[in-house]
Parts: structure tokens; sequence; C-alpha cells
């Protein structure tokens, strides 16, 4: 028999990380024929390329062909990009500089998906036509990031997202799941940051824009430039922890809400909120309440397996 493969391609980079396997999985599903390449964790279910260099890139856009291009791949963690700032510039810049040429040199649609951190955060909700001004390396690799892919492919969509969980492989996979051992070992206290102003989003959600930005592009050229998605429950640090124990029934008496600005690490804008309003009046969107969202994401690591028994049965 004649297997159906669709017409409709689309490459995903960083498909083995967090956003990168639930946009892989979101086409995947919707009758796009999906390709996902990695790097470190590739093998077997995705091509392994290093975006890096340049013939491999090429070869694997002429290869396949794709019709749209989504970019995932990205040093995203803003400690390790101060700490190897030319590792970081490499990745997030040339590389996407690279790619926008080459997906330029096919007619393919290119998603570059961004940050909340190209904004300062002191006059939040920001727009899209809002002047950028990131406070930390990552910001502005992202920043410099988005600009090379518009100069190299003016038909490219940039999409700035804030703080992603969703199904993780390990906690330290995301800044909010990674809070979670800290919520269930409730027998010492833990101090959480009380003071930024966070919009936690699901990347199942993001996913699902991504394709439906394509999808809307494949009949309107007119859909490129830049666009912003979130959540829209805010939250800090410590708000999350507090709905994470509520998720699961677990205490919360042992977290201690931190006001203070963070004096360690990268800076962090103090709210980066976005406004989604393009975005929405395209009716485009979709948005997991952040409470049923992270007890799909975190029941897999719940210690205490009998609380699982009274809601799963």
């Amino acid at each position: 028999e004649d297997v159906d493969i669709p017409s409709r391609r689309v490459l995903i980079t960083g498909a083995t990380g967090l956003l990168g396997r639930a946009v892989f999985k979101e086409f995947n599903e919707n009758n796009w024929n999906a390709v996902g390449c990695g790097y470190r964790r590739a093998q077997p279910r995705f091509e392994h390329v290093n975006l890096l260099d340049s013939i491999a890139v090429h070869d694997i856009i002429h290869d396949f062909q794709p019709h749209v291009i989504v970019h995932c791949a990205a040093e995203r963690r803003p400690d390790v990009v101060e700490g190897q700032p030319d590792a970081a510039s490499q990745l997030n810049v040339a590389a996407s500089a690279n790619l926008a040429k080459e997906a330029a040199g096919i007619g393919a649609f290119l998603i570059y998906i961004s940050t909340d951190y190209v904004f300062d955060g002191t006059s939040p909700p920001y727009k899209e036509t809002d002047v950028p001004n990131p406070l930390n390396l990552y910001g502005k690799t992202k920043l410099e990031g988005e600009k090379a892919v518009l100069e190299n492919n003016e038909e490219t969509a940039v999409l700035r997202i804030p703080v992603l969980y969703g199904e993780v492989e390990r906690l330290e996979e995301s800044a909010v799941t990674v809070m979670f051992d800290k919520v269930q070992f409730s027998n010492k206290s833990a101090n959480m940051d009380h003071w930024q102003q966070r919009f936690p989003t699901n990347v199942k959600d993001v996913a699902a824009v991504c394709r439906q930005l394509a999808e809307k592009r494949m009949l309107d050229p007119s859909i490129k430039g830049t666009f912003h998605w979130s959540g829209n429950e805010q939250m800090t640090k410590y708000e999350m922890a507090c709905a994470i124990a509520d998720a699961f029934n677990l205490p919360s008496s042992h977290l201690r809400p931190i006001t203070d600005s963070p004096v360690v690490g990268a800076l962090r804008p103090k709210n980066a909120q976005l406004d989604c309003s393009k975005l929405e009046m395209l009716g485009i969107g979709q948005r997991t309440p952040f409470r049923a969202g992270i007890r799909e994401s975190l029941w897999p690591f719940l210690v205490d397996k009998r609380w699982r028994q009274t809601v799963f049965h």
C-alpha cells in the first residue's frame, strides 16, 4: 500500500528540546510531513545536524525542501549565555542568519523563536512595535538573531514567547518544572522569587500557534514580521510553586516568598509581559490553564505514588 505522505513539509530545528518536541508533534499530528533535527540527542528519532555547519544545514534544507522551517534551537539559559558568550552568539545569531539565508534560497517560510527578554520589563505590556532594550546577554543575542534573520530573509516571522513549561524529560528542562522538587520536599523551607512577574506558557500552545501561523501563511503571503504569544496568567515563581502545590494537594507553607530583586546571575526584567492582540486578531492562539497544564506535565515526577492512585483511578 502507498503511505500517504502529506505534501506540506516542515523542518524543525532543536526538535529534541522541550519546545521542539512539542512543535514536531503538533505538525506531525496535523497532516504535515515533519522532519526534526537535533544535535546531542538527535538519533534515532531526529536528523543529526550541527547548525553551525553551514554545509550540513544547506544539505538538509535542499534535500527536504521544506515549505516552513521552525527554528527552535537556541542557547536559552541566561546564566549559561553570560558564561559562554561566543558559543551562544554562534548559535543564537550566526546559525540563525545562515538558516534565514537558506530558507530564502528555497522560498521557505521561517519562524524564528525569540523571547520576552528582548524587553527591559519597565513598561509592560509590550507590543511588537515597542523598542526592545534587553538587560542581559541572552536577550541581546536573541534580539541580534531577530535582526539577522529579518535582514537575510524578509519573509520571516519572529515569534517572541516567555518562560515555557510542558512535558519535560527531566525537571531541569524548564525554569517552571525545576521547582517541583522544592515543592514536594516540604521538610525544609525553600526560598522562592516573588519579585519577577512571569507568564508561564505551555509549549503545546506555542506549537499550536506555530502551526496556525504556518497554515495561515500558506494562504496569505502577508503573514510575516514580529508576533507575540504568551500565557495570560501572571505569576511569580513563588506563586507558580504554590499553584503547583495546590494542583497536587501538597503543602506550600514551607515555600518562602522573596520580594527583593535577585542579586546573582544575569539581570532579569521585572515584568516583560507580551501583548498578544496581533495574533489574537488573526484568530491565532491557544491557552492551557496553568494548573491543568502543570499537572499534566509534572505528575510523572510525583514522588508520592498514593496520590496518583486517588486522582487517576
